[in-house]
């Protein structure tokens, strides 16, 4: 077991790009979009001293509380190797004492069925928490929806949509809607329809510079911006990234106006092509809510998703060890009533 320095960090982000598990959330680059986050990186080796399992740790000082160590969508190697798991968890428990953390916390790309993994991170000390069904309720989401596009055509994903959704698709590009790719600054316009979604939806929307710090240190090998065109008006925008052997659709924005020409069918066709040429093996939709119910405020996403003929996937959740135990259950307790608190503050505001 060893840790990343300034020496080794190319030679951990090749193995991140070309390891089947790979994921953005464990990249240099991401962390350094998180710029309010210490980032350490955990490697396991095997007796050649080649890198053979990480993970990427991000650890933030919590007010009162003290240091959290937290890792998404980690570890990258085969987690159903004990070796290689007890390496890691033997450098996660080294920052948990370098940093003096009260909890270490990951979400990791990991389906809720696999048994033989959910055995390994109990042995190793860990706990599950495996009753999350909301976007609220977990840092990452625990359900998404992931298109397997791993050596198929265009044709292939086309005609496994819903009739609806290829309708839909058809209808945007009839009606005279055109996708075209957007520059940095083209992240303004972005930016004031993800207000204008927002406040549609309901949900927080983060800042311009947030935006442009991502596409700093992604674009363009990592991410891109779509943007959806009506008569020269743009109308919609997705930004997708693009890391290793998968594409994630990862932000999304619609204007109240021209919804009916249904630019965001176009846009995730648009870059579900792009994925295919990039001979990607995946392309991750993101989050829906785990409350499979049409009354549920969420459900059209959920069926939005669902249309692309993708799968609907459960994660294992967050799996954690406390360090300090009381201290983690007093943090526990104030984050709950901090949600609360910002539900409420919303749902006020909104009236």
């Amino acid at each position: 077991m060893r840790f990343v320095t300034k020496e080794t960090e190319q030679e951990y982000t090749n193995f991140l790009e070309k390891h089947e598990r790979c994921n953005f959330q464990q990249s240099l680059e991401w962390g350094r979009v998180k710029t309010n986050w210490i980032k350490e990186v955990v490697l396991a080796e095997d007796e050649n001293k080649n890198i053979v399992g990480s993970i990427c740790v991000w650890i933030r000082k919590i007010p009162i509380f003290g240091n959290l160590m937290y890792a998404s969508r980690g570890p990258v190697c085969d987690i159903h190797n004990k070796e290689i798991m007890n390496q890691l968890v033997e450098g996660i428990r080294e920052l948990g004492k370098k940093y003096k953390a009260f909890v270490f916390r990951m979400e990791p790309d990991v389906k809720k069925d696999d048994a033989e993994f959910r055995k390994i991170v109990e042995d190793l000390g860990f706990k599950i928490k495996d009753d999350a069904k909301d976007f609220k309720d977990e840092i990452q989401p625990r359900f998404v929806f992931r298109l397997d596009i791993k050596g198929k055509t265009e044709d292939e994903i086309l005609s496994n949509c819903h009739q609806k959704t290829r309708y839909n698709i058809r209808l945007a590009t009839k009606k005279g809607v055109v996708v075209k790719e957007g520059t940095r600054e083209d992240l303004k316009k972005f930016h004031e329809i993800m207000i204008e979604t927002g406040k549609r939806d309901g949900f927080i929307i983060r800042s311009l510079e947030y935006f442009e710090k991502m596409y700093d240190e992604l674009a363009p090998k990592h991410m891109k911006l779509l943007m959806a065109y009506h008569d020269g008006e743009a109308i919609s925008g997705i930004i997708p990234i693009m890391y290793g052997n998968k594409t994630w659709y990862l932000y999304g924005a619609s204007s109240n106006q021209h919804r009916n020409l249904m630019p965001n069918y176009l846009l995730q066709w648009e870059m579900i092509k792009q994925a295919i040429q990039n001979k990607c093996d995946v392309y991750d939709f993101r989050g829906v809510s785990g409350v499979v119910d049409e009354t549920h405020p969420q459900y059209g996403l959920y069926r939005f998703k669902k249309g692309f003929g993708a799968e609907f996937t459960e994660f294992i959740g967050e799996i954690y060890v406390p360090f300090k135990p009381v201290v983690y259950k007093m943090y526990k307790f104030s984050e709950k009533a901090f949600r609360t608190l910002r539900s409420l503050k919303r749902k006020i505001s909104e009236k």
